[in-house]
């Protein structure tokens, strides 16, 4: 992974872009384990990656710095895991990243971590439908959230969750 972004002949570290590659992952499923070892990985080939800070606290408005990191980088790598869809900030992130990603000259690049394209893609699987199912739930239980923003949000969800699993990307189904 780190080898396709660090040979392409436009990049440079010292490029108008603050990071060269942002990371979206479920914490809960990859923090200390296959992403930091990419970030390790990333870094000591001198690519410039965020990665959040793991004492963002759960259930929590996503921060704006999230956000804004995504802007200011060039590429993305979205790690999906088993739970990264029950997770709000991941599947903001997932929106923005793929607003302002994959173009020709920015790639969003996805990892399927244990899990199938099909899986993320197909929202009748047993963890991202449910995920999905879940953040609905929760919406139409929730009387002080419940909105036509919230509502058209999980839209916006589903239709990134079934764009990014047709993204060309790299199937992991090695040792856990």
């Amino acid at each position: 992974m780190a080898s396709s972004f660090a040979s392409s002949s436009s990049y440079a570290s010292s490029s108008s872009w603050k990071y060269d590659v942002f990371l979206s992952f479920s914490g809960k499923d990859t923090r200390y384990t296959f992403t930091d070892l990419l970030y390790d990985a990333l870094s000591n080939k001198g690519i410039t990656t965020f990665k959040d800070d793991p004492d963002l606290k759960r259930g929590e408005v996503i921060p704006s710095t999230l956000l804004t990191a995504i802007e200011e980088s060039r590429h993305a790598i979205i790690i999906l895991s088993e739970n990264y869809a029950s997770s709000k900030w991941c599947l903001e992130e997932l929106v923005k990243i793929l607003q302002t990603q994959n173009t020709p000259k920015r790639k969003a690049v996805p990892i399927f971590y244990y899990v199938k394209p099909s899986d993320v893609g197909n929202l009748q699987s047993a963890n991202f439908g449910k995920a999905i199912a879940d953040h609905e739930e929760k919406l139409k239980t929730d009387h002080e959230n419940k909105s036509k923003y919230d509502m058209e949000r999980v839209e916006e969800w589903k239709k990134a969750l079934t764009r990014v699993s047709k993204i060309s990307g790299s199937v992991f189904f090695g040792d856990k």
